[in-house]
């Protein structure tokens, strides 16, 4: 609960920075896409990596309870990795399409 407390204070205090460049409409000079498009791909990269993981651990740990639902299980595996896959490359294309 403490963490969550830590996450949800930080997300208050950055919208509540947003009104800090009200009367420019920016910051001169400071261009923020950058910035968050390499935090928005990072995110992106490590917890699909995360996911990808998990699923090749459930994968293995099916196959050594049960070998003979091999075939079933890794059609599965591949198809749900290509899909975790495809999640990092849209978020690739939207990071290159707002830079």
């Amino acid at each position: 609960m403490r963490k969550l407390q830590y996450v949800f204070i930080t997300l208050a205090v950055l919208c509540f920075a947003v009104p800090v460049f009200a009367q420019t409409g920016s910051a001169p000079g400071l261009n923020l896409i950058p910035i968050g498009a390499g935090l928005g791909m990072g995110l992106a990269a490590g917890l699909c990596g995360m996911g990808q993981g998990r699923a090749v651990a459930s994968a293995t740990e099916a196959l050594a309870r049960n070998p003979g639902t091999r075939a079933g299980i890794m059609l599965f595996l591949v198809l749900g990795l290509a899909f975790i896959e495809s999640l990092t490359l849209f978020t690739m294309v939207i990071v290159f399409a707002k830079m």
